[in-house]
């Protein structure tokens, strides 16, 4: 009798055992993760203009050891050249959705020595759908301003809807009249577009990538006008995010740079539940000895 009964309760056990593991196995799974990073020209043929391009294996490396301590499911990233120069840096476990703007239909849109395209990397056990680049500048000839657009398939839940963008630097406070923030301002319509479409289609969204604008500023302009007439309003994944990004200084070389607030922002609507967002820094050491990015990746995780 006390065999049989010390058999029930080992079944019992592994019975409980086996079924917080599956639940747990299940909450993972619907953790998705999504980072946006800025890798400040990235190419695999560096160009004498852009110092920041002429990376060498040790600096391909150590970009690769902090993707690798991110692990993000989704990648959006941005100032990439090439594909084979975002696979340095990714490996080889992400399929990998460059702009439009860098196929041959898109020729006169491109630079003829180096440029800068958006894009996704994307984990291949996750499901997506690639849908054509949004062109935030309508010019035919506009050579930037492609936003990378994909749709992210999640089993018995709604599709989300994902924008790369990296828009026009030059205007990171207030409002000027000047040509980076009336650039900007267009940008920022062209966004905001995108959004009330994906609001009235009650599509869920979000946005990632190099703003080139600090949006916490208080009564921010373009936070303003990207969120402008929306119900429900958009949700700024990153408005309490510290800004602890360390860079190499634009003006001495052996010294650091820390930007006082983030310019790299998440925007999502509100129908999806988001972990805060986080900046992950690097090191002061890997910053001087290293050719990194003057961005540091941005992460939030679907927890829904």
């Amino acid at each position: 009798m006390r065999i049989i009964k010390t058999c029930r309760l080992s079944f019992i056990r592994i019975f409980i055992l086996c079924l917080i593991g599956v639940i747990s196995s299940s909450a993972i799974a619907k953790q998705t993760t999504l980072t946006t990073w800025n890798l400040e020209w990235l190419s695999s043929s560096p160009y004498h203009k852009f110092p920041a391009s002429n990376r060498h294996t040790k600096d391909y490396k150590k970009l690769q050891k902090y993707f690798q301590s991110v692990q993000p499911d989704i990648l959006a990233f941005q100032e990439v050249n090439d594909l084979e120069a975002i696979r340095r840096v990714v490996g080889n476990q992400y399929q990998i959705y460059l702009s439009d703007r860098s196929t041959a239909k898109y020729a006169k849109n491109q630079f003829g020595d180096i440029n800068q395209y958006t894009g996704f990397a994307v984990r291949k056990s996750v499901s997506v759908l690639n849908k054509p680049d949004i062109k935030l500048e309508k010019s035919k000839t506009s050579r930037l301003r492609f936003a990378s657009y994909i749709v992210l398939e999640r089993p018995g839940k709604k599709p989300v809807h994902l924008l790369s963008v990296h828009l026009k630097a030059g205007c990171t406070g207030k409002y000027y009249n000047s040509h980076s923030c009336i650039a900007l301002k267009r940008e920022g319509s062209a966004t905001h577009t995108w959004i009330v479409e994906r609001t009235k289609r009650k599509q869920p969204y979000i946005v990632l990538g190099d703003f080139n604008h600090q949006l916490t500023r208080p009564g921010d302009w373009l936070w303003k006008l990207l969120s402008n007439n929306l119900a429900p309003k958009p949700v700024l994944v990153t408005k309490n995010t510290n800004a602890s990004c360390l860079t190499r200084s634009s003006k001495n070389a052996n010294k650091i740079h820390r930007y006082r607030r983030l310019i790299d922002h998440i925007i999502a609507s509100p129908s999806i539940s988001l972990s805060p967002a986080t900046q992950h820094a690097y090191t002061k050491n890997d910053v001087l000895s290293y050719r990194l990015s003057d961005h540091c990746p941005v992460s939030t995780d679907i927890v829904d």
